[in-house]
């Protein structure tokens, strides 16, 4: 299946009008591998004849499925290491002396896929265990409703849980359920699943310790960055933690955030933010 040019463009305005999602001209084989088996679901022949349908109909269940299939899901659980191991070894124990009294800690996984990124935060979670007669809420959002509901089953196969879990963690959060993997209860419990299209209008939202926005910044174009993250900050406790993806950064709101560097991690704080000492005081 070939896309004309006009049609390729179509597509391009498409996912930038509706998710903030920039895709170039080099991307046409991404973009025929994604939207071929939404043609052929919809009963249609070809990708033109797929454009030519949604040029006709209002943005609807279609539109849907094309923005859907363009969201980027490559994932696994504890994606990179280093930026949990600060999260564990830094960040928690900064954030439990400082609200030893509150005992509330709120984290928001935003865009998060099917769900192995929230879930390893749960998991750190309750391997802490002086967070065990604390209130933890983790947000987990992302854009797709079929990606959400994979990701709010909490059900992967081996190959899934092969990437990035701890054999421990398997034991300890996870039942063999036929030849997959199931999330127990209690770590779902923990979790608060919500639809949220990080380019557009966001609910209300309460103010989070920590907002893990990973490995999403780099598809928006640097105006869409920008909004986004002027809005993080609006969200985030004035004293809180944002990790970023390895190639992205605050770039174009530096006055909204202090880089600070934890051996191979970059978090990003509120400008008012004290200044912390890494682990072993350097």
């Amino acid at each position: 299946m070939i896309l004309s040019a006009s049609d390729y463009e179509f597509v391009q305005k498409l996912l930038l009008e509706r998710s903030g999602i920039v895709i170039s001209t080099e991307q046409e084989y991404l973009v025929r591998s994604r939207l071929e088996p939404v043609a052929k679901q919809a009963g249609l022949s070809n990708l033109h004849d797929l454009v030519e349908l949604l040029r006709k109909e209002s943005f609807g269940p279609l539109h849907c499925q094309v923005v859907e299939a363009m969201t980027t899901n490559e994932t696994s659980f504890l994606r990179d290491g280093h930026p949990f191991e600060t999260f564990t070894q830094t960040v928690l124990p900064e954030i439990m002396a400082r609200k030893s009294r509150d005992k509330t800690l709120r984290i928001w996984s935003a865009a998060c896929s099917t769900g192995q990124e929230p879930y390893s935060i749960a998991m750190l979670v309750a391997d802490t265990p002086n967070l065990a007669t604390w209130k933890v809420t983790i947000l987990a959002t992302d854009l797709s409703r079929p990606t959400l509901t994979k990701a709010q089953q909490g059900r992967y196969n081996a190959l899934e849980v092969g990437r990035g879990l701890p054999p421990r963690f398997l034991t300890r959060f996870f039942d063999r359920v036929d030849n997959n993997f199931q999330v127990r209860d209690s770590l779902r419990a923990m979790i608060e699943w919500k639809l949220l299209n990080l380019s557009e209008r966001w609910p209300v939202l309460p103010h989070f310790d920590v907002v893990f926005m990973r490995n999403v910044l780099i598809y928006f174009e640097p105006a869409t960055n920008k909004a986004i993250l002027t809005k993080v900050k609006k969200i985030m406790h004035p004293q809180g933690y944002l990790f970023l993806g390895t190639t992205e950064n605050t770039f174009g709101v530096a006055n909204e955030f202090v880089t600070h560097t934890y051996g191979k991690t970059m978090l990003y704080r509120p400008v008012l933010a004290p200044r912390m000492s890494a682990p072993g005081g350097s």
